[in-house]
């Protein structure tokens, strides 16, 4: 699969949704949900704003949004493919007093009015656009003077960069290689599982990311390593 083709990204989640929620509790050992509180915690949600998660998938940080927000708050899940957002609105339906809704949409061209959010969430979602710079520019469009965005994804470590940095680029690799593909074979997803990595060729580092985030209008931009740098989220402010 190529990076950037949107369709096929598209295609490839509709596949390893039914799976998706189990297989990365296994690979991560559970950490996905913490990296995803984590970010959360940062953005620091309070009762009656709104939220958007864009790139949702099947609602893990949707929900723990959802849960700051009330009472009088809203939170809008969004996604471009239809089967993870499935997933998403049953487990919503378990907690219906929850502030939450959910549609499928566009991440580079949402179609909510300027300044609509109080703070965004992306979580694994930046490394699968066709243009990341767009994205970073839609997300800050979406918010509000002041509002707060995280972008959470895999940590591409610079082999050139030192080190540490050296060892965590061949550690992720065997991890990936050695770990997570030959584990998702096993389900019969090994083609989707493999395209991490060839995902991760193409994904700006952080600090491109963080200068990505400036060109797109952010008044503050940082980085937060997760995992021992295998992981990390952008804190950004509009």
């Amino acid at each position: 699969m190529i990076p950037g083709d949107q369709e096929a990204v598209r295609e490839l989640f509709e596949t390893v949704a039914p799976r998706y929620d189990r297989l990365n509790d296994l690979l991560s050992l559970g950490g996905h949900r913490l990296w995803k509180r984590q970010a959360v915690a940062w953005l620091d949600p309070r009762p009656g704003q709104k939220f958007l998660d864009l790139c949702c998938g099947t609602g893990d940080g949707a929900l723990v949004l959802a849960q700051k927000v009330r009472p009088g708050g809203q939170v809008l899940g969004l996604d471009a493919a239809a089967a993870p957002l499935q997933r998403a609105r049953q487990r919503a339906a378990r907690e219906p007093w929850l502030p939450l809704r959910f549609e499928q949409g566009d991440a580079l061209a949402t179609g909510l009015a300027a300044g609509w959010a109080d703070g965004a969430l992306m979580a694994y979602g930046l490394r699968n656009l066709v243009d990341p710079a767009r994205g970073l520019a839609e997300l800050r469009r979406v918010l509000r003077p002041g509002g707060r965005a995280a972008v959470l994804d895999f940590n591409r470590p610079d082999p050139d960069g030192g080190l540490f940095q050296l060892g965590a680029a061949q550690f992720q690799h065997f991890y990936l290689n050695r770990v997570v593909v030959p584990v998702a074979s096993l389900v019969d997803l090994k083609e989707q599982y493999a395209y991490l990595e060839t995902s991760l060729a193409r994904f700006p580092t952080a600090q491109q990311q963080m200068e990505l985030a400036r060109q797109a209008g952010f008044a503050a931009v940082g980085y937060r390593p997760l995992a021992a740098g295998l992981m990390g989220f952008l804190t950004l402010v509009a």
